[in-house]
């Protein structure tokens, strides 16, 4: 009967010790990537949702205009960019407001989009007149700028002319800095009607 030798022993282990360690190496690396996929596809899926979000209020913008909480009225019925002030990227009144629970209150709602600090928010009122905005919904982080421009006359300007009765813009460029992401430019259809 023949055996192995303690070097034939030796070199067996350490190439089933170099195989072993050659297949944790690739099952960490196969970790990792999975870690890094998972955090681009949900960065991927806020930034689709927020997206979402502003092309419902903007298809559903309704030439209304509301009363700040202090009663003045508003001199605009859709405001943005360098003509909304205070930071402010949008302001609008939307219509189609789900009412499940039936609450005594409109269909419309009030919407605000801001840039607060490295964050993209939306606000709104819980009653279109008189009402202060209520808590701000995070929809991105990590935006670096933000500009927004409307399609007026056939050419592209950052501040709409205010007006009671000025109807909402045909479409809205909203263009991002992600720090993430780079340059993003979207483009948005308004279908508001007056009414």
């Amino acid at each position: 009967m023949k055996g192995f030798t303690l070097v034939e022993m030796m070199v067996a282990l350490l190439i089933f010790g170099l195989v072993a360690a050659a297949g944790v190496a690739v099952m960490s690396f196969s970790v990792d990537n999975r870690q890094i996929v998972q955090a681009h596809t949900d960065r991927l899926a806020r930034f689709q949702r927020a997206r979402a979000l502003i092309r419902a209020d903007l298809s559903q913008a309704a030439a209304r205009r509301t009363r700040g909480p202090d009663g003045q009225a508003a001199s605009w019925t859709f405001a943005g960019g360098a003509g909304a002030g205070s930071g402010v990227l949008l302001a609008l009144v939307r219509r189609g407001w789900d009412n499940p629970d039936e609450a005594p209150r409109a269909s419309l709602q009030y919407v605000e989009y801001r840039l607060s600090d490295d964050r993209l928010e939306r606000r709104s009122r819980p009653a279109l007149d008189g009402a202060e905005l209520g808590p701000p919904q995070v929809l991105l982080t990590g935006v670096a700028a933000a500009t927004v421009s409307f399609a007026a006359g056939g050419e592209w300007v950052e501040a709409l002319p205010h007006g009671a009765h000025q109807p909402p813009p045909p479409a809205v460029r909203l263009q991002l800095r992600l720090r993430d992401l780079g340059e993003v430019e979207q483009l948005f259809l308004v279908t508001g009607e007056a009414w």
